[in-house]
């Protein structure tokens, strides 16, 4: 599994946000009122994710008063935060296409009430979106010196 790219991330974001703007135009009267519960969900899910992301950088890294770390498991926690990491720019760009779909239509109180509920949403996306990459980061296997030092600094490509 190769490590999620940032730029792939905003991509994602960026796209969807339009199709989401596109669609929101067209049927933005028949869709019910946004609920506000996805900003407290997305902000847990990131403090999990970042919870988890620290104390296993710490166990992988070997710090005193740590246990290592089964390599099935930093497995499935990298396949999470890969997972989190795509599904939450895909609820940012939905939410960032709602944000952009009612910016002109803030003098009534529903579109108005659905602006900051979806920009909260869309916000607390990107923490999730940060929170995961930052779980990713600390799935990593660092570098060995002994390696280097035994191969003399080959390259291994």
């Amino acid at each position: 599994m190769k490590p999620t790219r940032p730029l792939f991330l905003v991509g994602l974001v960026l796209v969807i946000a339009l199709v989401t703007w596109v669609l929101v135009q067209a049927v933005y009267g028949a869709l019910p009122v946004l609920p506000w519960t996805a900003v407290p969900t997305f902000l847990l899910l990131a403090l999990g994710e970042a919870f988890t992301a620290f104390h296993t950088l710490r166990r992988i890294r070997r710090k005193p008063g740590t246990r290592p770390v089964e390599p099935l498991v930093v497995a499935r926690m990298a396949a999470l935060a890969k997972a989190s990491a795509h599904a939450a720019a895909v609820f940012a760009g939905v939410f960032g296409g709602f944000v952009l779909a009612l910016t002109g239509s803030l003098d009534m109180t529903t579109p108005r009430a659905d602006f900051f509920v979806s920009a909260a949403s869309g916000v607390s996306a990107l923490v999730l979106v940060g929170a995961a990459l930052f779980l990713e980061y600390a799935c990593r296997v660092p570098h060995d010196p002994e390696d280097e030092a035994r191969d003399g600094g080959a390259s291994r490509a």
